[in-house]
């Protein structure tokens, strides 16, 4: 049987951009990106810490090292610059294959920066 497991997340990473006038999505610095194991395209959640909203959306690859989190389109009307917010993927994987696994956390600071992979 196939289940759902929390791959990786993005751990309070501060919101730098809204742009409403784009077709959605959430660009994230492909630093961030790599350090979470998450791929250009991928589907992810946002979940807003400020106010408590959740979407779904898929991820455009930022600037690397520019600490870039925009949220666009749709998506923008669920954040405001300076919201934290965790970005959570997910995989599919059956018990056995995920058994001995763990998310992979990314803490970051105020600017994004990445202060350490759990």
């Amino acid at each position: 049987m196939m289940r759902i497991y929390c791959k990786s997340k993005l751990h309070k990473v501060k919101v730098t951009a809204v742009d409403l006038d784009y077709d959605g999505s959430i660009e994230i610095d492909t630093r961030l990106m790599e350090a979470a194991d998450i791929e250009p395209w991928e589907q992810v959640q946002v979940v807003n810490l400020e106010n408590g909203n959740r979407i779904w959306t898929y991820v455009i690859p930022g600037k690397e090292d520019s600490g870039i989190i925009a949220l666009k389109g749709p998506a923008a009307r669920t954040a405001m610059v300076g919201d934290r917010v965790i970005v959570i993927s997910y995989v599919y994987a059956t018990s056995e294959e995920w058994q001995y696994r763990e998310p992979l956390t990314v803490i970051v600071d105020g600017k994004n920066k990445i202060l350490d992979i759990k």
